[in-house]
C-alpha cells in the first residue's frame, strides 16, 4: 500500500466543509481549540491503553505542541498520542460526524467486564466535526500519524475540494499524530508565538496536558475547579481568581466551590469580586462565566448560565454533559444550560443565606456593594423569590440608629416575622427619600402607639422588591400609607383612653377642604391613624405607595399622581381653631387655603414637590396675615 490512494470524501463534502468552516465556527481561533482538544483526546486514550497493557508503556512524556515556521508558513500541532492506522485514517477523517473517540469509548465500554459503568475518560470529541475546523486556517492539510500498534506511518493530504489522498510514509514516523497545517495568506498570525500563547490560553489552559510552544509550556494554571473542595486552599482560590480577572492584587470575597453528579454532572468555582464597580460610575456590568466542556473553553463570558441579578460574579463551569463540538448558537438553546442555570442559582442563593448565617461581617459587606443588584431579582427570577427576599437587609422603627449618618441596614424579613405580634397578619413598611424624613412621618404614630414594627424603605429599589413579592412567610407586605392597613387587634393598648370626639363644626371644615381640593384627592376624611400630626395623604385601595408614585413623577413625563385620600387629626390647635372659624362665612376662603396648603405639606413630607407657585404664594399670603396682626407698639 505504498502508492498514494485517492479517496472522495463521504456525503457532498465540499458543502459540509464551507459550513463549518463559515457557519458552525464563529471565531476561527476554535479551530486550534479543536485540534489541540483533538490531540488530548489522543493522549489521554494512548494513556489508558499503557496503564492497562504493559507492551505499550514507555518514558516519553505525553505532550502536545504548537510548531510553527514563518518561512514554509507552517504550523504543525503534533501528539505522541494514540495514532491512527491507515483504515482508521480513511474512516476517521472521511465521514464528517464520524467520531473515533465515540467508537473508542464504546469499544471500552463493551469490552469492560466489572461493574460501574463506563470507563472515566475525558475523551473530547463528541461529533467528529472539530478536525474540518482546520480548514478555517488552512488551505492544505497533511495529517502525518502513527498508531501504537503499528511500525509505519501514514500521510493524510486534503485541500477540502472533495477529496483525500491516503499514502505511505518512508522511514521513521514517530507514535502519534502531527496536523500540517498549510496556512491561508490572511492567516500569518496563527505564526507568531505571541498570539498562539493568547489563543491557548484562552481556550486550552486546562488541558490535562503540556502544551509546548518553543520549549516552554505555555499551560501551567491547573483546573483547580475538578480538584476536591477540601483540597483547594485560600491561596490557590486567591491565585486562579487573579488569573481568572487580570487583577494581580485583588481578593475575592468569597469563593463558591461546587461539584454535582446529578441531575447535571458539572463543576463550578463561582468567586464575588470585592467591590462592585457599578457603585463606581464605570457602566453596568456585563460579564459571564466561563463555560467548559472538560476543561475545553466552550464560551467564555457566558450570560446564560446565571440571571442577570448575580451578572458580576466570576467564575468557572465544566460540564461534561455539554457537547463540546457545536457552535455557541446552538448551545445557547441547549437544554442543559436552563438546568445548569437553575442549580447554580439556588446554590448562589443558598450560599449567601448560610454566608449571612456564619460569616455576618462578609455579608454585611457583600450587601453594601451588591444588594442593590441581588433585590432586583425579585422582579426576574419568581421561582426563587422568598430565597432573594430572605437576603433583603432594612432599617426599621425596632433599631437605635443615626438617621442621619445610618449604619448599614441589618433587619431580615426573617427576624421581622419572627418579632412580629401574635395575630399580626401584615409586614408593614415605609418608602421615603431620606431616612430623616422616615422617622419623623406622621403615619408612624399609630404603628409607634400599637409597638408594631416597621420597615425603612430609603431606596426605591427595595419598595419595587417588596411590590413584586407582594407576601412573605404568610404575611402581607403592605405600605403603611395604605388604606388597607389592618391593625392587629392585640396590639391595641389596653389603657387606650376612648377617642375624643371631633370638636363642632369639623364637618364643616372638612367640607371646605374637600371642596378646595376635589381636583386632587380622592376624599378628605377624620383619620383614626394621626395621635400628633396635623394630616396625612392616604393611598386607596390597590394603589401604589407614595415613594413609588414619587418616583414615577420623577422619571415619568407628564405622570400624574392618582387622588389620594387626605386625612386630617381634628384634636389638633389647628384644627380646632379653624373649628371655630368655620362658623363665619368670611373665613370659608382662609379655611380653604389652609387645606391646601395643608395637602401641598402632605405631599413634601412623602418627598413630592407639590405645586411650587401656587404653595409659595399661598404661604406668602399667609405671612402677610401674620404681620398684619402684630403688633408695632412695644408695651
Amino acid at each position: 500500500m505504498s502508492d498514494v490512494q485517492e479517496f472522495s470524501f463521504q456525503a457532498e463534502i465540499k458543502q459540509l466543509l464551507h459550513i463549518l468552516s463559515h457557519s458552525l465556527y464563529q471565531n476561527r481561533e476554535i479551530a486550534l481549540r479543536e485540534l489541540i482538544s483533538n490531540a488530548s483526546d489522543a493522549l489521554n486514550k494512548l494513556r489508558h491503553i499503557q496503564l492497562s497493557d504493559d507492551q505499550y508503556r514507555d518514558d516519553q512524556p505525553l505532550e502536545i505542541s504548537l510548531e510553527p515556521n514563518k518561512e514554509a508558513k507552517l504550523l504543525v500541532v503534533r501528539d505522541n498520542g494514540i495514532g491512527m492506522t491507515h483504515d482508521e485514517l480513511v474512516e476517521n477523517l472521511g465521514t464528517i460526524a464520524h467520531s473515533g473517540s465515540k467508537e473508542f469509548f464504546r469499544g471500552l465500554a463493551a469490552a469492560q467486564t466489572t461493574p460501574g459503568g463506563q470507563p472515566d475518560l475525558s475523551l473530547i470529541g463528541q461529533f467528529g466535526v472539530g478536525f474540518y475546523a482546520a480548514f478555517m486556517l488552512a488551505e492544505k492539510v497533511e495529517v502525518v500519524t502513527r498508531s501504537y500498534r503499528e511500525q509505519s506511518g501514514w500521510r493524510w493530504e486534503s485541500d477540502g475540494s472533495g477529496r483525500f489522498s491516503v499514502s505511505a510514509v518512508a522511514g521513521d514516523v514517530p507514535r502519534g499524530a502531527q496536523i500540517r497545517l498549510h496556512l491561508k495568506e490572511d492567516m500569518a498570525e496563527f505564526l507568531d508565538p505571541a498570539h498562539l500563547k493568547q489563543v491557548v490560553r484562552r481556550y486550552s489552559t486546562f488541558v490535562p496536558h503540556p502544551i509546548r510552544l518553543e520549549g516552554e509550556t505555555i499551560n501551567e494554571q491547573k483546573p483547580i475547579w475538578v480538584e476536591p473542595k477540601g483540597q483547594v486552599t485560600e491561596q490557590q482560590h486567591a491565585a486562579f481568581y487573579q488569573w481568572l480577572t487580570h487583577h494581580s492584587e485583588e481578593q475575592p470575597l468569597w469563593n463558591l466551590h461546587l461539584s454535582s453528579d446529578s441531575p447535571i454532572q458539572f463543576h463550578a468555582i463561582l468567586y464575588c469580586p470585592p467591590t462592585n464597580v457599578e457603585l463606581m460610575g464605570f457602566g453596568r456590568v456585563e460579564r459571564g462565566l466561563n463555560l467548559c466542556a472538560k476543561r475545553v473553553l466552550v464560551e467564555d463570558d457566558c450570560h446564560d448560565l446565571l440571571p442577570e441579578y448575580l451578572r458580576f460574579l466570576r467564575g468557572v463551569v465544566d460540564s461534561a454533559d455539554l457537547p463540546l463540538n457545536v457552535s455557541r448558537e446552538t448551545l445557547q438553546d441547549n437544554k442543559l444550560l436552563p438546568k445548569l442555570r437553575r442549580v447554580l442559582t439556588k446554590k448562589v442563593l443558598d450560599h449567601l443565606a448560610s454566608l449571612a448565617d456564619e460569616q455576618p461581617e462578609t455579608f454585611k459587606t457583600f450587601y453594601e456593594q451588591f444588594g442593590g443588584i441581588v433585590r432586583t431579582g425579585l422582579g426576574q427570577d419568581f421561582e426563587n423569590g422568598e430565597r432573594i427576599a430572605r437576603l433583603m437587609r432594612f432599617h426599621s422603627t425596632q433599631e437605635e440608629f443615626d438617621p442621619h449618618q445610618p449604619a448599614a441596614p441589618t433587619v431580615s424579613l426573617d427576624e421581622y416575622v419572627r418579632r412580629a405580634v401574635e395575630d399580626q397578619t401584615q409586614i408593614y413598611y415605609l418608602g421615603g427619600p431620606h431616612l430623616k424624613t422616615l422617622v419623623q412621618h406622621p403615619h408612624l404614630d399609630a404603628f409607634r402607639k400599637r409597638k408594631l414594627e416597621v420597615l425603612f424603605l430609603a431606596d426605591p429599589i427595595d419598595e419595587f422588591a417588596l411590590t413584586q413579592l407582594g407576601r412573605f412567610a404568610d404575611k402581607e407586605l403592605i405600605s403603611i400609607d395604605s388604606e388597607e392597613v389592618k391593625f392587629p387587634k392585640s396590639s391595641t393598648p389596653a389603657d387606650e383612653p376612648a377617642a375624643t370626639p371631633a370638636p363642632p363644626h369639623f364637618t364643616r371644615v372638612v367640607e371646605l377642604f374637600r371642596g378646595a381640593l376635589a381636583a386632587k384627592i380622592a376624599d378628605v376624611r377624620e383619620s383614626s391613624r394621626l395621635t400628633g400630626g396635623v394630616c396625612c395623604l392616604v393611598n386607596p385601595q390597590g394603589k401604589m405607595s407614595n415613594q413609588l408614585q414619587k418616583v414615577l413623577s420623577l422619571s415619568v413625563p407628564d405622570y400624574e399622581l392618582p387622588k389620594r385620600i387626605l386625612e386630617i387629626n381634628p384634636r389638633t390647635a389647628l384644627m380646632q381653631r379653624l373649628c371655630e372659624l368655620s362658623v363665619n362665612p368670611d373665613n370659608d376662603e382662609f379655611i380653604r387655603d389652609c387645606g391646601r396648603q395643608l395637602y401641598a405639606n402632605a405631599l413634601m413630607t412623602d418627598g413630592v414637590a407639590p405645586d411650587i407657585e401656587d404653595a409659595t404664594s399661598r404661604t406668602l399670603r399667609f405671612m402677610e396675615e401674620l404681620a398684619r396682626s402684630r403688633s408695632a407698639i412695644i408695651v
